[in-house]
């Protein structure tokens, strides 16, 4: 399919929101997709000592306060690695924020659901009930 990067959104995506903690699951897939691809995470999470300290657990750019959904900072990034945002594919739970700059990148993109689904609050569900909602109408 041509595709040279993948990139994440972080929280709910990758890691629980604000755990600083990928499971184990996750860990893999980074694993074996860096065999292939360039990847990174682009996440509108503005605190910069926990984008610093998920930062220290990656081997790869984690890159905050994105400011989604301007696909910017994915542009700025992908520009540095020499990759068009045609040969990227964005994943994100968010569909108004992470798919919504993805569309606007020229990327494909990948909504999944989020990672602690099960564990989040009543209000956080609702709203992305909400978003999906609107994105198929």
């Amino acid at each position: 399919m041509g595709i040279n990067a993948v990139l994440f959104d972080l929280d709910s995506t990758v890691m629980p929101s604000k755990s600083g903690e990928y499971p184990e699951k996750v860990k893999e897939l980074f694993e074996s997709l860096k065999q292939n691809f360039v990847i990174a995470i682009i996440s509108n999470n503005k605190n910069k000592d926990y984008i610093d300290k998920v930062q220290s657990i990656s081997d790869f750019p984690v890159i905050g306060n994105a400011n989604k959904p301007s696909p910017k900072k994915m542009r700025k990034f992908l520009k540095s690695v020499n990759i068009k945002p045609c040969e990227t594919v964005v994943i994100g739970d968010r569909p108004l924020t992470d798919i919504l700059s993805g569309k606007l990148l020229g990327a494909k993109t990948i909504l999944v659901d989020s990672i602690t689904k099960e564990t989040e609050n009543k209000p956080t569900r609702f709203v992305r009930k909400l978003e999906r909602l609107v994105i198929k109408n």
